[in-house]
């Protein structure tokens, strides 16, 4: 089923992806890891998001999430399965979810119809997602699916938002970025995270992005103030454009009224979270 071009990829970003991405700043999972033994803010961003994956180790993990310093990865894992055991964790996890999303949403919104609606619609979605060449949506899509529809609907975004990362790993591989001019390039565009969350969660210092800045300058994709040249925006346009492509099959088995529905569902609900602080204010930008 042929969707409007990019629909897929606005539903993913409006409507999808933020609210998987409510748990990774929520307060309440640091307070449910820490309950754990897991305290240090970034082994518990990299604890929560691996767990599906099992005790893995720093290579598994720095693949997977691409873009992460290795030493910050290997600093924490697989140290922090001597701690709790990733079945713990996610655990943790679901409970941070629950109330992470009962707090932004409210009781009203949880219990609504449509809520319930979303969550159908993004379950369905799911169907027609591959564990071929996906690492990370492989390893959650072996989870179990939660019975509540607010868990529902969070257990289906991150699905969605794990299929889709792992196929964007592969474009950022054919388009030849590597993992930090991944990210400077992103930032440059005006919708990445700010240098300073770049260097806070993926554990890259000014040296580090300097350097990734002056090695897209030689290629043509900054200028000399930062920002993206023309052939800049085309290449991060060829990255969307493969990545929707490889994306395209969950999206095109909704078909096109299901996915405008879920848009519409779903970015209410981030829109209510965002307004309820679900994200730190200087979290995206050029900083």
């Amino acid at each position: 089923m042929t969707l409007p071009p990019h629909a897929a990829r606005r539903v993913w970003h409006a409507a999808i992806n933020p609210l998987h991405a409510t748990s990774y700043f929520s307060p309440d999972l640091a307070t449910e890891l820490g309950a754990l033994g897991i305290t240090h803010r970034v082994a518990v961003n990299l604890a929560s998001r691996s767990a599906a994956m099992g005790a893995v180790g720093p290579g598994v993990v720095t693949a997977a999430f691409y873009n992460y310093r290795h030493d910050l990865v290997a600093a924490h894992l697989p140290a922090v399965w001597d701690t709790a055991t990733p079945e713990q964790v996610l655990a943790a996890r679901l409970r941070a979810a629950d109330s992470t999303l009962r707090r932004l949403l409210g009781d009203e919104v949880i219990a609504s119809p449509e809520l319930a609606e979303a969550a159908g619609l993004a379950l369905r979605a799911t169907e027609a997602c591959t564990r071929h060449g996906r690492a990370l949506y492989a390893a959650h899509a072996d989870l179990p699916v939660p019975e509540e529809p607010h868990l529902r609907l969070w257990h289906a975004t991150t699905l969605l938002r794990e299929h889709r990362g792992d196929g964007h790993l592969a474009a950022l591989l054919l388009t030849g970025l590597d993992p930090l001019e991944a990210l400077v390039s992103h930032t440059a565009t005006g919708r990445g995270m700010t240098p300073k969350w770049v260097k806070s969660i993926r554990g890259w210092d000014q040296a580090d992005l300097d350097a990734a800045a002056g090695r897209l300058r030689d290629r043509g994709v900054l200028d000399a103030d930062g920002e993206l040249t023309e052939e800049g925006r085309a290449l991060r346009e060829r990255l969307e454009t493969e990545t929707d492509r490889l994306d395209a099959a969950p999206y095109e088995h909704l078909g096109a009224a299901g996915l405008a529905r879920l848009g519409e569902l779903g970015g209410a609900f981030v829109t209510r979270a965002i307004g309820a602080g679900a994200f730190p204010r200087d979290l995206f930008g050029k900083g």
